[in-house]
């Protein structure tokens, strides 16, 4: 199939990518990927509205500044880049929030009808800590991960989670029952995962090899319980360490999904209601662990029925797809590589579970610098199987060392 690709500048769409009018074909969904560029005040979100055929187009004034900078890291070592929900919006969809990473703060924006951005007053604010990676919210309590992974400026302030209150305005303050809590320096924390009416989040420390148990109290305040190590039987003859890189809940089951990244596995767990038992074994118990034909497993998403779960193999920049009719036992059904070179990283699927929208970027040596950076568009078909599109990849022209991050859907108003 031939590909017709886009290419996007630093701070303007080519030419040959017409920006559309308001509404012009568009079905009211909106897809946003942050730049990560590493220059003061360079950091930004691209806004691409999606029109009937499936395609996406740029929003009118996309990109739009976050008022902070990207990751500063060039070298092509793990850790910098290892991180999830970069960018999140609330439940209505009126405010989105993305990480700058490199300056350590969390943009706020408001969402337009048209899909558009505007920097809430106040915005960009201080995230808790060095290296903003990952975020989630319940109700007003918003939760920073702050990884402390930015090689070029480690510090010696203790890589950590943490809450704010979300002000009727978007506006971010400490929450006034907030806590932080503190994690090993060169763990890596990777992702905040929220459980649905359970009381618990869920971390990942990525190079510390845990997985994070916090029980959310009903004023946001976060109680650390007992971390858990990876089951070392499910990793035999390993030449690294068992480590954490990619969760997710079932969206019905009290399931959480872990991608085993050096052991090319997709781990399945049980998890109790944090308001159960202290026995510090209670609330997480592995059931099991699959394999994954991609090399590198890393970002997972099931779709909204929880049929199918889809994860991002960097190694092989690929889409696996599996099928979920036994929740607890996955069955590998696809595992498609996207188009160009690349590693795929993070991504989203569409409000109606038609389309999954990845994000790629350069990491690896054997990649032509300036190469590798893209949004692929895959068509998700009725037995979940997905195949990249003909106006799939949008290409990003970004300096030497970007990689982009994060991926956020909104669906229509």
């Amino acid at each position: 199939m031939s590909k017709q690709s886009w290419l996007l500048g630093t701070l303007a769409v080519v030419a040959s990518v017409a920006t559309p009018s308001l509404y012009a074909g568009n079905t009211g969904e909106f897809v946003y990927v942050e730049s990560n560029l590493k220059a003061p005040n360079a950091n930004s979100i691209y806004a691409f509205a999606r029109q009937a055929n499936g395609s996406l187009s740029p929003v009118a004034g996309s990109p739009f500044k976050t008022g902070g900078a990207g990751v500063q890291d060039t070298s092509l070592n793990v850790g910098p880049y290892d991180s999830d929900q970069n960018i999140i919006t609330n439940a209505d969809h009126s405010l989105l929030f993305a990480v700058n990473s490199g300056s350590d703060t969390i943009a706020v924006f408001h969402i337009q009808q048209d899909g558009s951005l505007k920097p809430i007053a106040g915005s960009p604010f201080h995230s808790g800590g060095t290296d903003p990676v990952s975020l989630a919210l319940l109700g007003d309590t918003l939760f920073v991960v702050n990884k402390n992974g930015d090689f070029p400026r480690v510090s010696n302030i203790l890589p950590n989670y943490t809450t704010f209150h979300v002000q009727a305005d978007g506006s971010l303050v400490r929450n006034p029952f907030y806590s932080t809590i503190a994690v090993a320096i060169g763990s890596s924390p990777s992702q905040a995962l929220l459980a649905p009416n359970s009381g618990l989040m869920f971390g990942a420390d990525f190079l510390g090899g845990l997985l994070q148990r916090i029980r959310i109290q009903p004023d946001g305040h976060m109680q650390q319980l007992a971390p858990s190590s990876l089951p070392t039987t499910e990793f035999p003859g390993a030449t690294a360490p068992p480590l954490p890189l990619g969760l997710w809940i079932h969206p019905s089951l009290p399931i959480l999904y872990v991608g085993f990244v050096t052991g090319n596995k997709l781990g399945v767990y049980q998890y109790d209601n944090a308001n159960g038992p202290s026995d510090p074994n209670f609330g997480l118990r592995f059931v099991r662990a699959v394999p994954n034909t991609g090399a590198a497993i890393c970002w997972l998403r099931t779709n909204h029925a929880g049929t199918r779960l889809y994860t991002s193999d960097t190694i092989t920049n690929s889409i696996t797809v599996y099928d979920l009719s036994d929740p607890y036992n996955p069955v590998e059904i696809q595992n498609l590589v996207l188009e160009g070179p690349g590693n795929a990283l993070q991504f989203e699927l569409s409000s109606d579970d038609s389309f999954l929208y990845a994000i790629s970027s350069r990491g690896s040596a054997t990649i032509p610098d300036g190469q590798g950076n893209a949004l692929h568009i895959l068509k998700i078909a009725k037995d979940g199987s997905v195949d990249e599109t003909s106006n799939s990849p949008i290409l990003f022209s970004l300096p030497p060392g970007t990689r982009p991050q994060g991926v956020a859907v909104v669906s229509a108003f």
